[in-house]
């Protein structure tokens, strides 16, 4: 692979393009570390150590590469386009618009990508307030006895609303250029970034404490399982054969080739864990708001705000499943495949086209993502509850989520670079 990776580097073009991409994400690392203006960087230090921050937004503290609790720039990370492309994929089952501009190829596609960089924007600025009306208000850091923001005049405050806005904007045109000159998706290797850069500290923090070689060793053997489990479910896939019918168009015969429709077995990636960690915040989010002497309050956050908690985690994998089927249902739509195949002469072999094959890719579906969603509950949980008994932390970005992304991104990119190899006429990663 490393020998890969140096033919890479020595093919003009394509040593342009992984310099580009390698540019704009050390671009966005120092981003992360730049103070929003009206933020004492200093406080904001003091508070990190003295108290290990709201559980609620180790999510987008995650994704934001640990920018989000320094409280800069670029604090919101790439989590708003994130929901504004998911808001966007499900508003598709519920305006009919937006599916006939999904239906009309590039320029219907051009149009959502359009309404997606709109929304995010949007989100941007409703989560920005979020978060500083959240750090003025001192529950952004419990326990801290300094002000993070000094001076919190609504001039300062709106310039600051402004400048985490401006952020998710200029990151969400970082991730653009990625993917239009550079290798790779775009977003996805922000992502990937912002993840990763977190490693090196969270090994460093389980390393230096008690017992902390054995405990390294253990977390390092189940990083490697799980992250073997992911690839090789990743790459796993059923493939349902089609047969093309010749036919005669002019003087030219067309079709009678045999193909396949590739169906992965996890086909909702990480959106399922994401959007049970989103659901099951709710709670502890408001019973941040509610007296803590309350019965409520005190039994939500025993039972529900806590990771550790097997309600919690019950929940979790409940929500896990039912997402991935959701999710797995609105982004594969059996009768449009089936229409296009009958479309174009296409069958599956000893199923009759149309509605016969609709079901039957339907009843496909329905059974291969049964174990689908049961692995991804396992990935999310192995890791958390391993960890939870180690006692080296539940927020350590080792968790179901990152390993995931981390390793899929990877794989993805891995996969572009082995492909512009071959046009070129070089070997590939795989010998």
């Amino acid at each position: 692979m490393l020998g890969a990776f140096v033919r890479a580097f020595r093919t003009p073009d394509l040593r342009r393009k992984l310099l580009f991409t390698i540019g704009i994400m050390v671009l966005f690392r120092v981003g992360s570390f730049l103070p929003t203006p009206g933020v004492s960087y200093p406080n904001v230090q003091t508070c990190i150590e003295q108290s290990q921050g709201n559980d609620l937004l180790g999510l987008v503290n995650l994704f934001s590469g640990g920018a989000l609790l320094q409280l800069s720039v670029f604090a919101l990370g790439i989590m708003p386009y994130i929901t504004a492309s998911i808001i966007v994929q499900l508003l598709r089952v519920v305006i009919p618009r937006f599916e006939e501009l999904h239906r009309e190829g590039q320029s219907g596609t051009a149009k959502l990508t359009q309404y997606t960089r709109y929304l995010t924007i949007g989100l941007a600025i409703l989560q920005s307030t979020t978060i500083i009306t959240v750090a003025r208000s001192g529950q952004l850091f419990s326990g801290c006895t300094v002000d993070v923001i000094p001076n919190d005049s609504w001039q300062t405050l709106l310039i600051m609303v402004i400048t985490m806005t401006a952020g998710t904007g200029l990151i969400m045109w970082l991730g653009e250029l990625i993917t239009e000159r550079g290798v790779g998706n775009g977003m996805s290797l922000l992502i990937f970034t912002s993840i990763a850069a977190s490693f090196p500290g969270a090994m460093w923090s389980i390393a230096g404490g008690d017992n902390g070689v054995s405990k390294f060793i253990v977390v390092m053997a189940i990083v490697v399982l799980v992250i073997a489990l992911v690839v090789f479910v990743e790459q796993s896939q059923r493939r349902v054969p089609v047969q093309y019918a010749k036919r005669m168009v002019g003087r030219r015969m067309y079709g009678g080739s045999s193909t396949y429709i590739p169906i992965k077995i996890n086909m909702a990636g990480v959106i399922p864990v994401i959007f049970a960690s989103s659901l099951l915040a709710v709670p502890g989010l408001l019973a941040q708001f509610g007296d803590p002497a309350a019965g409520w309050v005190q039994w939500v956050s025993r039972y529900l705000a806590s990771p550790s908690a097997p309600l919690h985690l019950a929940i979790y994998v409940v929500l896990i499943i039912f997402f991935c089927y959701f999710y797995t249902a609105i982004t594969f739509n059996p009768d449009e495949v089936a229409d296009n195949m009958k479309k174009y002469g296409g069958f599956i072999p000893g199923i009759r086209a149309g509605r016969p094959t609709a079901e039957y890719l339907d009843y496909v579906i329905s059974r291969i993502t049964a174990p689908g969603s049961v692995y991804l509950a396992i990935v999310a949980l192995i890791p958390t509850i391993a960890f939870i008994v180690l006692g080296v932390g539940s927020n350590i970005p080792f968790g179901g989520a990152s390993i995931l992304i981390v390793v899929g991104v990877g794989l993805e990119t891995v996969k572009q670079i082995e492909s512009q190899l071959q046009q070129r006429h070089y070997e590939g990663f795989l010998r």
